[in-house]
């Protein structure tokens, strides 16, 4: 298998879904490597080696100020530039639960007019007031420019977060609906609006948004997890359902088919 496309998994200080996530990309037909986060800091590995950046889930430095905040402050203050440069290289980043946080914290997302600096939406806690592990039901926009969902309208995906509840003011939610940003929203089993009911809204987003991405479709953050859905095994069911292993194996797992789309934009380009 061609593994050209390089992806940097970024890890350290709480985060932990490092090494599914490079298995997922694996997977996927990438080449993914685990990256701490000082080694990029202190230029021991580089960011143009890499095609891929993603910031995954967990909890950085134990989200002692709030979800992904100390590690945006962080990156923006010693390699902010590097990576506003390797977004305008035509570069993919992708923020899974923690790292969508740091992304929002960063102001990567949502990235309006091309803003990368300005934070103007947020992640907050749920409203059911504890942290969520459960799966979930995802409608995808098919008018989103986002890469990664490209082919893709409805996932099951995992999530298992505390602070995911998506917030903006009405301006920036109405513009991000209209820019056909919004990637992700939560839905009934059933495929109807969640319209912030819990549990099919696991967390009160508004708009019952799950993810999100900039306008040119590149930078995308998600509060399910897809890493975590890499073998028809993962889902909870699996076995209830009698699920023929080697038929379902022929083709990628869900979560990987998503990643899959980021590998091979990368691959076209």
């Amino acid at each position: 298998m061609n593994r050209d496309v390089n992806v940097l998994v970024l890890t350290g200080y709480g985060l932990n879904c490092d090494h599914e996530t490079v298995y997922a990309f694996e997977q996927a037909g990438a080449t993914a490597r685990r990256v701490h986060i000082n080694a990029l800091i202190d230029g021991s590995e580089r960011l143009d080696e890499f095609r891929i950046m993603v910031f995954i889930g967990g909890f950085s430095w134990g989200d002692d100020h709030g979800a992904g905040v100390i590690q945006a402050v962080r990156l923006k203050h010693t390699i902010g530039d590097r990576i506003l440069d390797f977004i305008d290289r035509g570069n993919l980043v992708l923020g899974i639960c923690n790292g969508f946080q740091t992304l929002v914290n960063l102001g990567l997302l949502p990235g309006v007019d091309g803003d990368y600096t300005t934070r103007s939406v947020a992640l907050i806690h749920n409203d059911c007031g504890n942290f969520r592990d459960d799966w979930v039901h995802l409608r995808v926009n098919p008018a989103s420019p986002c890469v990664f969902t490209r082919g893709m309208d409805r996932l099951y995906l995992p999530v298992r977060h505390g602070e995911g509840k998506f917030f903006a003011d009405g301006p920036v939610l109405e513009r991000l609906i209209q820019n056909r940003q919004v990637v992700m929203q939560y839905i009934t089993p059933e495929g109807a609006a969640a319209e912030g009911r819990f549990p099919d809204n696991p967390n009160g987003a508004m708009a019952d948004i799950a993810g999100i991405c900039d306008a040119t479709g590149r930078v995308f953050g998600l509060m399910p997890h897809p890493e975590a859905y890499n073998d028809p095994t993962n889902h909870p069911t699996w076995t209830r359902n009698k699920v023929d292993l080697p038929k379902h194996r022929r083709m990628p797992a869900p979560g990987v088919q998503l990643l899959k789309n980021g590998v091979d934009f990368i691959r076209g380009a």
